[in-house]
């Protein structure tokens, strides 16, 4: 006999019983009015695993009476959706006294292709099916624009502790356990980091042939926190980005708490290296030199060493830059200067700055005038006036130091 894993036994069958996503579901909110309006829209769910994207789209069809047809974006394709779209038509046409209404869920939608996407573009356009998509991406970058159009995007969050624990005390009942301790409990919500489904195959995985669950055997039989941080995905950008913020904003400590998640999860140490090297030119500058001089040797350093001790050549350097000096004037300088040569005449270069290699040249004027070192001048007390930028932007300002 196949097994049936606890978190698809202990899925809900109704609206009122799903738990999270209090900004969704609940009296007056979004999912549960047009539930009860009876009139649903396509909508992209986006949000971390677990978070119960697949749970709501069945409730919700189930609610409607609605005909619900699954698919994974990993295992179909365009073929599978053109017969599902047939099917969807000859219901609406062939059985006019049953549920005509057909909902389309695909998991993990951001794996399909543009031509895939678009093969649905029509089928939801006509209200011949509704779709349903699940992602833990951001949808604006993964799923094309004229679905996204089309969609109503809603962002799910990670269950809260409280919801947690209500899924924990659900499972427990299940299966027969005591009331678990303040110390597991406090355990499954860390080492779930909101993922429901996860922390349910943790409690059934643990549980078996026991009456209690306690921390030594949970610890034991989990052997080590995984972590949900997707490297090619949406918590891969949000921590190199936080992580960015915090040094940016002065804070050591956090710069320290975001580098310890991408080294915990795996991420490659040269690529949060690399990220500091830009820091150091774009957020330090010449406010504090040194800092580029600091994170390229940090680069080096981790690609020249590796983990795990490389953690503490990226510690170095991330707590360096949080707490340098700041500036952004070469930075902006250099996006000022490229937006004048992007959108404006290019003025001939003053004569004098020109290179005098041949005597045509020379008779043309080219280096006439042109005062080598002027802080030399400048010493002997004379005054220099040698202008450098062409006649049209003559004046401009583009640095300002620190």
């Amino acid at each position: 006999m196949s097994h049936v894993p606890l978190a698809h036994i202990l899925r809900p069958t109704q609206l009122a019983d799903y738990i999270g996503q209090s900004h969704l579901v609940g009296t007056g909110r979004p999912i549960t009015r047009m539930v009860e309006e009876g009139s649903v829209p396509s909508l992209l769910f986006w949000g971390p695993p677990g978070c119960g994207k697949t749970t709501l789209a069945q409730l919700i069809a189930t609610a409607l009476d609605a005909v619900f047809v699954s698919i994974s974006a990993v295992e179909s394709g365009t073929s599978d959706i053109k017969a599902i779209i047939q099917s969807a038509k000859r219901r609406r046409a062939e059985l006019p006294t049953e549920p005509t209404h057909t909902i389309l869920f695909i998991d993990e939608i951001h794996r399909f292709n543009k031509l895939q996407q678009d093969a649905l573009l029509g089928a939801v356009e006509q209200g011949i099916l509704t779709l349903f998509g699940a992602t833990t991406e951001n949808p604006g970058f993964s799923v094309i624009p004229a679905l996204v159009s089309r969609c109503q995007v809603y962002h799910l969050q990670p269950h809260t502790a409280a919801d947690i624990q209500r899924i924990i005390t659900k499972a427990g009942e299940h299966l027969g356990l005591a009331k678990p301790p303040k110390e597991v409990v406090d355990f499954l919500i860390s080492y779930g980091s909101g993922d429901a489904r996860k922390i349910i195959s943790a409690i059934e995985l643990a549980a078996s042939g026991q009456k209690k669950l306690t921390l030594a055997h949970l610890q034991s039989v989990l052997q080590s926190k995984t972590s949900r941080y997707d490297k090619g995905g949406e918590e891969h950008y949000d921590t190199i980005s936080a992580f960015i913020k915090s040094m940016r904003g002065g804070s050591a400590e956090a710069s320290l708490h975001y580098l310890a998640r991408m080294i915990e999860s795996g991420e490659d140490p040269v690529f949060i290296a690399r990220r500091m090297v830009i820091f150091a030119s774009e957020d330090v500058g010449n406010a504090q030199p040194t800092a580029l001089v600091v994170a390229t040797s940090c680069m080096q350093a981790v690609a020249l060493i590796g983990m795990p001790e490389a953690r503490i050549i990226l510690a170095q350097c991330a707590t360096y830059l949080a707490t340098a000096k700041k500036s952004t004037a070469s930075y902006d300088g250099i996006s000022l200067a490229l937006s004048d040569v992007q959108n404006l005449p290019w003025d001939p270069i003053p004569l004098h700055l020109r290179n005098a290699v041949n005597k045509v040249v020379k008779a043309e004027g080219y280096g006439d005038g042109h005062i080598r070192y002027p802080w030399k001048e400048e010493e002997k007390g004379n005054t220099v006036t040698q202008e450098y930028l062409p006649a049209n932007v003559k004046g401009k300002k583009y640095y300002k130091a620190p």
